[in-house]
């Protein structure tokens, strides 16, 4: 894919540094001090500029992008850089950052595609650590109508040592995958659970408490 991320501080660069792995990837920054510090990694293309601006989304490739990524630290400068990117240019997925978690309803207003609050997960992962709570919110999509979560099974779970098509899910849940110890798995129907992994799926959001009990008989 072709990937262009705006905002070059810590989680711009190191999202574009993981992504420039196994991606084409421009990275926009209007800091020059910043852009000149980058500008030793080779696998990323390296941007001054405003990513507001569209002479400087064309010069990172907008047209040809199949993803563009707004993650300042200024909401409105994200709102309007995937606004660009999907009026203008057409790009057919927008992720901005959610710098004021009630900024994120309005992001979804407004057509950007994914809404990342992070503040929210930073709060989830705090939570889980510190009640053990069961389910981690991890984004939200489509206007906040899905949401994709993790799920970590205990040894109790009903669904441990069953197969995947044994269970019964939300009518439009999918498991998207499981994560077990360093191996990532995209589990077929006789894919069998194990006490300790780590589920991902896709639901909707009033569906969440539903997929909870399914998979971890707990509400």
């Amino acid at each position: 894919m072709r990937i262009i991320i705006v905002g070059g501080g810590k989680v711009g660069y190191f999202l574009a540094e993981r992504l420039a792995r196994t991606h084409y990837v421009s990275l926009i920054e209007k800091d020059k001090r910043i852009t000149d510090e980058l500008a030793e990694n080779r696998n990323i293309l390296i941007i001054n500029g405003d990513g507001c601006q569209t002479d400087i989304l064309i010069q990172a490739g907008v047209k040809d992008a199949d993803v563009v990524a707004a993650v300042t630290g200024k909401d409105e400068d994200n709102l309007v850089i995937c606004q660009i990117a999907k009026d203008i240019f057409e790009v057919k997925r927008t992720v901005a950052r959610v710098n004021d978690p009630k900024n994120e309803r309005i992001f979804f207003q407004l057509g950007v595609d994914i809404a990342i609050d992070s503040t929210a997960i930073i709060a989830k992962i705090i939570e889980e650590e510190v009640s053990l709570e069961d389910m981690i919110n991890l984004c939200a999509f489509k206007k906040g109508q899905l949401s994709l979560v993790r799920i970590d099974l205990p040894e109790d779970a009903p669904i441990v040592k069953k197969r995947l098509k044994e269970i019964e899910l939300p009518a439009e849940a999918v498991i998207v995958a499981v994560l077990r110890k360093e191996h990532l798995i995209v589990p077929d129907g006789d894919f069998v659970f194990q006490q300790g992994d780590e589920v991902v799926a896709l639901t909707k959001v009033e569906d969440e408490g539903e997929i909870l009990n399914a998979l971890i008989g707990r509400m």
